[in-house]
């Protein structure tokens, strides 16, 4: 059911599913629970290519060979869903741990993909379509659901299916986001960063595109009850992308390989990645590029960023408030600070250290002292989070002992070895790019190694004195 010899394993590197992954992601949204956890707790909004990063590191994890990798990944998505829960705007409860709500999720994942063969003109074939569905529901019980949420047999999928796209699924405001806002307002991955004209341009043309398509391809019952509008030829469309994206299929292998491309979308220039060279080079000939646009098209609004920190003095380049607030503070978009914000950001440093029980409870603890500091000093109209306008008015400092408490957490877990100091490797397994760059004027002592002060004094700096800081903008602040 999972390896490099099951059928999912092909799918990870079909260019067809990409837009089956959109489609599923839509109806997965129109699920009431689904739409209210992603409304209150997600990041897919601020930070959508760090989010499909992460979902792309824990499908591989969860359908690769190694078993021992597959249970601790389990271990740990049980872990995040269990700290999602709350009520909607209708005051509804959603529970990311409701086992049917979790069926719904791998459901779509399965018929966006057997929709994605159809639209290509290649249906599969009900052998290969029982063997993926078996290949799904074992990814279900891989996260310890009891069986019977999914039907046993196909037939009966096809039946669940359709009651509940016809009596479940509804027009949520994740689901608009998805289509008519994340895509319009889409922020450039890491490997454009500094070519907003480019990413604009192309932005401007393949937004609406891909939301054309997307709505074109959903169950017409849920179109028509969700009164979601569908433009002339575009089911035309819709097909035509399906076979033409299909064609990249037969590119060299390692052209369309997914992790390779993921990988790359999420390069920095200043990586020590051994593509780094090249992705500088081609920033360089994309900007030159980006200029002459400016001249013949209107895709030059957006402001070209400041200089890099590497340009300047240590501690030269810092962000404004409102910057600080909108690309660090605020990881859900929604304008406002909150724990689901703090949480987050720790979530994203579990993820990228991979770590344990114990230590991810830690983090999250830690995390969740420095929220209750903050809406003490600034949430000054008492209604449980932190505006933009009441943020800019505090003080300039947010380093209390509460986030003392967590950079020093955050210290401990990335010190693997429990030797005080954070050497190369376990520097890059948080911060993925370059160690001797960031090491540089801090007291990290001549063997190189980044020590706790130095390491604490980085992460306050940038967390209460909105400093931009290479290794911290992305993992924290880019998009």
């Amino acid at each position: 059911m999972f390896g490099p010899d099951s059928q999912f394993d092909e799918l990870l590197n079909d260019p067809r599913w990409a837009l089956a992954i959109v489609r599923a992601t839509v109806l997965e949204a129109a699920h009431p629970q689904v739409g209210a956890a992603l409304i209150d707790s997600s990041t897919f909004v601020a930070h959508p290519w760090r989010r499909l990063q992460n979902t792309f590191l824990s499908l591989r994890r969860m359908f690769g060979a190694d078993d021992d990798v597959r249970q601790r990944e389990a271990a740990r998505l049980n872990r995040l869903h269990a700290r999602l829960n709350g009520t909607d705007a209708r005051d509804r409860p959603y529970d990311a741990l409701d086992p049917a709500t979790r069926a719904w999720v791998v459901a779509t994942l399965f018929e966006s993909t057997v929709t994605m063969f159809r639209l290509s003109g290649q249906p599969l074939e009900q052998r290969a379509m029982e063997r993926l569905y078996a290949e799904f529901q074992a990814f279900l019980g891989a996260l310890g659901d009891e069986a019977g949420q999914l039907p046993a047999k196909l037939p009966e999928f096809w039946q669940y299916y359709d009651r509940v796209v016809e009596e479940e699924l509804e027009n949520t405001e994740a689901m608009r986001i998805i289509l008519y806002k994340l895509f319009d307002h889409l922020p450039a991955p890491p490997l454009l960063n500094g070519l907003p004209t480019l990413w604009a341009l192309g932005r401007a043309v393949g937004g609406p595109v891909i939301g054309a398509i997307t709505v074109a391809s959903l169950p017409e019952p849920f179109r028509r009850r969700a009164g979601l509008p569908e433009l002339p030829g575009a089911q035309t469309l819709m097909q035509s992308a399906y076979l033409t994206v299909g064609l990249a299929r037969f590119l060299p292998d390692g052209w369309i390989r997914a992790e390779n491309i993921a990988d790359l979308l999420a390069l920095t220039p200043d990586s020590d990645d051994p593509r780094a060279r090249t992705v500088r080079a081609l920033h360089d000939k994309m900007k030159r590029a980006g200029a002459f646009l400016r001249l013949v098209t209107p895709f030059g609004a957006e402001p070209e960023p400041g200089p890099g920190p590497e340009s300047a003095a240590p501690g030269a380049i810092r962000r404004d408030a409102e910057e600080f607030f909108r690309e660090v503070l605020d990881q859900t978009g929604d304008g406002y600070v909150d724990w689901p914000d703090l949480a987050a950001m720790a979530r994203e440093l579990s993820t990228r250290l991979d770590l344990d029980e114990p230590e991810e409870t830690r983090l999250y603890n830690a995390y969740a002292d420095w929220w209750r500091e903050l809406q003490s000093a600034l949430d000054t109209d008492g209604d449980g989070r932190v505006s933009a306008q009441e943020y800019a008015a505090a003080t300039p400092s947010l380093a209390g002992p509460a986030l003392i408490r967590v950079a020093e957490v955050l210290f401990d877990a990335t010190d693997k070895n429990g030797d005080q100091r954070i050497d190369a490797d376990e520097y890059r397994a948080l911060f993925r790019t370059a160690f001797r760059r960031d090491t540089t004027g801090t007291d990290g002592g001549t063997d190189g190694a980044y020590t706790r002060s130095a390491f604490v004094k980085d992460f306050l700096s940038f967390m209460s004195g909105r400093q931009r800081s290479t290794p911290y903008d992305p993992l924290l602040a880019q998009a």
